[in-house]
């Protein structure tokens, strides 16, 4: 069947271009959405006045959308799923995901039809186009990696932070330890000190004993008087 196409139709022409397409493509999608009419004589007579409209509707769009695609050209989008050992994701990263991933890149709403792609089923490195207008097509890069590796690198985050805690506990014991040995050291110091005080004490204990020897001699000198009482 042919149509005449009243819209830029992606994949199929551009406004007043005259296309030939499948019946049931015609009267259930391009007809119904006012995309095309079916291409009769006195349709395509009005193929430049289409034409020409179409141009002028194109460039105001083309220039609305153009400061959108600068920010979108180039975005790279990271996504973290689970992969098998065949490099295949358990799941898919939709066209709905990229959409919301660019929208919060950008802070502007993108729409998951202006996303040209199948969802992605394989790890790795993958070049996506979002297209805003039937000229302005910019490409994002998409990147699918394993939510595997995120978890081995927490892991060992968390291994480093242990090992660095128990290095400076360690640090601060050996510190502290010398400070501990310095306190009886100072007491035994202080000990000795006063030591020296109590020498007075003891040498005034020891000579109590030698003032009493005097009174010993007493009885030695009353051996005289004895003495003389036997003479008389």
């Amino acid at each position: 069947m042919k149509v005449l196409l009243l819209k830029d139709v992606y994949n199929l022409g551009r406004a007043g271009d005259v296309k030939k397409v499948a019946n049931g493509y015609a009267r259930n999608f391009l007809i119904p959405q006012k995309m095309a009419v079916p291409a009769t004589v006195g349709a395509t007579s009005h193929v430049d006045h289409i034409k020409a409209a179409a141009n002028k509707q194109r460039e105001m769009v083309n220039e609305e959308m153009s400061g959108l695609a600068a920010q979108i050209a180039g975005l790279e989008l990271v996504f973290k799923a689970k992969v098998g050992e065949s490099g295949k994701l358990f799941g898919s990263i939709t066209q709905q995901m990229i959409a919301d991933a660019i929208s919060e890149k950008i802070s502007a709403t993108v729409d998951r039809h202006w996303v040209e792609s199948q969802p992605l089923r394989e790890a790795g490195d993958h070049k996506v186009k979002v297209r805003l207008t039937f000229d302005l097509v910019p490409e994002v890069k998409v990147i699918v990696e394993s939510d595997v590796e995120e978890k081995e690198e927490e892991t060992e985050g968390k291994r480093k932070r242990a090992r660095k805690a128990e290095a400076i506990a360690e640090h601060l014991e050996e510190t502290e330890a010398p400070a501990a040995e310095e306190v009886p050291m100072q007491e035994a110091v202080s000990e000795a000190k006063v030591e020296p005080v109590e020498e007075p004490e003891a040498t005034t204990a020891e000579e109590t004993p030698t003032e009493e020897t005097p009174t010993e001699e007493t009885p030695t000198e009353e051996t005289p008087a004895q003495d003389t009482t036997q003479v008389a």
